[in-house]
């Protein structure tokens, strides 16, 4: 396993992670998770954009929560792709289906920031 997958990896368990936690009620141990997946990202991030090509690989990912996240984090660079994910998802219901609606949002409103040139 390549640097960058294993960095993709990371990624994809903690927000797996931090969901479960947040439905235990664990925000603390959430927070915890939030915190590595968001290192992991700058980290692939700090690799341009075979890092960020990295991540969308998550863009197929079973897990709902790891497909809309990863698909979020990379709006500006994978706009077409992240946008069709976000908004299949904001079509459910549940927390994936709010989020994905607020990540949407955030764009079209322009003050979306996860990933700035």
């Amino acid at each position: 396993m390549t640097k960058l997958e294993k960095l993709v990896e990371e990624f994809a368990e903690n927000v797996a992670a931090q969901t479960a936690a947040i439905f235990r009620g664990d925000a603390r141990t959430g927070n915890k998770h939030a915190n590595k997946y968001v290192a992991a990202f700058k980290k692939l991030r700090a690799h341009g954009n075979a890092g960020r090509d990295a991540l969308a690989a998550l863009f197929t990912h079973p897990n709902p929560d790891v497909r809309t996240t990863a698909a979020a984090y990379l709006l500006r660079y994978r706009t077409v792709e992240a946008k069709a994910i976000l908004e299949e998802a904001a079509r459910g219901k549940g927390l994936v289906a709010f989020e994905s609606s607020e990540a949407l949002k955030r764009w079209e409103e322009g003050t979306w920031a996860l990933d700035p040139e």
